[in-house]
């Protein structure tokens, strides 16, 4: 698969679409569209991948909507360096964004399947400082911890505390939590108050499963 010019063509039309709707960051924006969406799906959705909405990529998982990469991520504040631990790799999408903007990412999938599509992918976009984990989202990754900032992609129904345990003071967590829908929630760790909680927009994830689940 190759990344024609039509296809950064139909990126920058997504990145325009993407400020209309009120994403404001041009950095991200930027990294949108840098980064070949078409690369981590299926060729059956190459004609539509740079479409706002969400995909399948298998696992009963998706790629998630492009507005809602750049919304988190724009959450997260990110500055050049931070240390930043995503929940839920998937296809990997997130963490090249992420990556892009000058993050150091640590990211964690508890699929087999996925996890190694996705270390495939930062290989072949030559990202080589994203360091993936075959792990159970619910316990963080704490010999890398603290973390400046943490992302979860995936609907939680409660704010794991090993996450708060793992944010350095001064870094925010991002969580959609709820079943049905989501509430996206943005937890600050305020030196000499504690965890601070803001409850924001409403979205809908795929669910945030403990374990591990092997081929």
């Amino acid at each position: 698969m190759n990344d024609s010019y039509r296809h950064k063509g139909m990126r920058r039309r997504l990145v325009d679409q993407l400020r209309e709707k009120g994403i404001q960051d041009e950095t991200i924006l930027q990294a949108i569209g840098n980064i070949p969406r078409h690369f981590f799906l299926d060729r059956v959705f190459e004609e539509t991948a740079y479409e706002d909405r969400a995909f399948p990529i298998g696992q009963n998982q998706t790629i998630s909507q492009p507005y809602t990469v750049a919304y988190q991520t724009a959450l997260l504040n990110i500055k050049k360096r931070d240390s930043v631990l995503e929940i839920g790799t998937g296809s990997g999408y997130q963490a090249c964004v992420l990556a892009e903007i000058g993050a150091r990412v640590f990211t964690v999938e508890r699929n087999e399947h996925l996890h190694f599509f996705a270390k495939g992918m930062f290989e072949k976009l030559d990202y080589p400082r994203i360091r993936a984990y075959l792990r159970d989202g619910y316990k963080g990754l704490a010999e890398f911890a603290p973390f400046d900032k943490i992302l979860v992609t995936a609907a939680a129904p409660y704010v794991p505390d090993a996450l708060l345990a793992q944010l350095k003071s001064g870094g925010s967590l991002i969580i959609p939590v709820g079943k049905e829908q989501q509430i996206m929630t943005r937890i600050t760790n305020v030196e000499g108050k504690g965890f601070v909680r803001e409850e924001l927009d409403i979205f809908r994830f795929v669910p945030f499963l403990k374990g591990i689940q092997k081929k």
